[in-house]
């Protein structure tokens, strides 16, 4: 089925002269990788250089990826709270070195006095996981969700330092948010972020836009945390999201609540043009704290060397947001890729609704590729 939907709606778009080898890796994405739908783009300086879409935006129907079409990030939404993050530092309202009990006193409940704002933002504060069994409907209560993690005390297993805090990360942060500027995470992003930049994306989707987005597939291989790991399951199956019977990403209820660190929605052009004029936000300092390591470590239960800055993933010898070195963003779960290259100005996304889950996923790399070799070959 997805073969024929493929050939019914082939890549279009736009590339600045010079960036035709970015046009062909993505097109090799359905070709050889069996991309679904997609989009990908690139700004430099604030100008697109890189406008791509292509494929099926649902399988059901066949309908195609179109211009407009927007698409589930998953943990890309973990990058436009950490753009939200980075606003309060700039304007000093948000230190790192201070308590998080210093703005949310209801967090120093089970002796998390001590825990500070930089252990939070870089996944170090050893709460990845929810105690507490929800539902994924239950999980859209992003308050609910925040006062549960709250009144839960930091994990003893030996793997929680390390651990990335794949939902809780989310409802810390945009509790934190909340306290100090009194707005929810998605209202502070749509009118400090997205409104100034004139970008269509969203922590909460307004329902008109629903027909506009994407349907997810799932092409899932990868076991889930074994029953007897209660650690492993608090982290990755609670509440149950990725399975086929209980998947959220395509029902409007997910879509339009907060969820601050998964369900993010937006057109791969928005958060492209988000990292590319991150400098139009916030200053040069905080900018420079954007891409600067908080915690460097090998994440026990995601695997691979990760590194943390305020919010944002950031470069690491992988390469996981290609060449440059000092390259920062954040990926979703099933192959999104979103991210800032300082040293050339640029940002990028890639958005997709095939999930995968396999390592040798090379459908953002191989674009990426292409881009910063069309960057290094032509002017600056």
């Amino acid at each position: 089925m997805r073969a024929d939907s493929r050939a019914a709606a082939p890549v279009a778009g736009h590339v600045e002269p010079g960036f035709e080898p970015v046009r062909d890796a993505f097109a090799a994405a359905f070709t050889d990788d069996g991309e679904l739908g997609a989009a990908f783009a690139a700004y430099r300086d604030g100008e697109p250089v890189v406008d791509l879409w292509g494929g099926v935006a649902d399988a059901r129907t066949g309908a195609p990826w179109r211009p407009d079409t927007m698409q589930l990030i998953f943990s890309g939404t973990k990058g436009l709270v950490a753009v939200c993050l980075l606003l309060l530092v700039d304007r000093g309202r948000l230190r790192l070195d201070r308590p998080v009990a210093a703005y949310w006193p209801e967090f120093a409940a089970a002796g998390k006095g001590g825990v500070l704002v930089r252990d939070v933002v870089a996944h170090t504060a050893r709460l990845p996981g929810l105690t507490t069994p929800v539902t994924w409907r239950e999980a859209t209560d992003a308050t609910r969700m925040a006062a549960l993690v709250a009144a839960q005390p930091q994990s003893n297993d030996r793997r929680a330092a390390d651990t990335y805090h794949t939902l809780t990360f989310g409802w810390l942060c945009g509790e934190l948010l909340r306290r100090i500027d009194g707005r929810t995470v998605g209202r502070f992003f749509a009118e400090e972020v997205a409104g100034p930049l004139g970008i269509e994306a969203w922590i909460g989707l307004p329902a008109a836009l629903e027909p506009r987005v994407a349907r997810l597939e799932l092409d899932l291989h990868a076991p889930g945390p074994p029953e007897h790991d209660a650690f492993a399951r608090s982290v990755l199956a609670n509440p149950v999201r990725r399975e086929r019977l209980g998947f959220p990403g395509n029902e409007r209820a997910w879509h339009a609540a907060e969820v601050p660190a998964a369900n993010g929605i937006a057109t791969a052009r928005a958060v492209a043009l988000l990292y590319g004029r991150l400098d139009r936000l916030v200053g040069a300092a905080t900018l420079d704290l954007a891409r600067r390591p908080l915690s460097v470590r090998v994440d026990p239960l995601h695997g691979g060397a990760m590194a943390f800055g305020v919010g944002f993933q950031v470069q690491t010898e992988a390469q996981p947001f290609g060449p440059p070195p000092d390259a920062f963003g954040h990926g979703g779960f099933g192959g999104s890729l979103h991210g800032r290259w300082p040293g050339s100005r640029v940002g990028f996304s890639y958005a997709t609704n095939l999930l995968r889950d396999d390592p040798g996923d090379r459908r953002a790399a191989r674009v990426l590729a292409a881009l910063h070799d069309c960057l290094a070959d032509g002017p600056r």
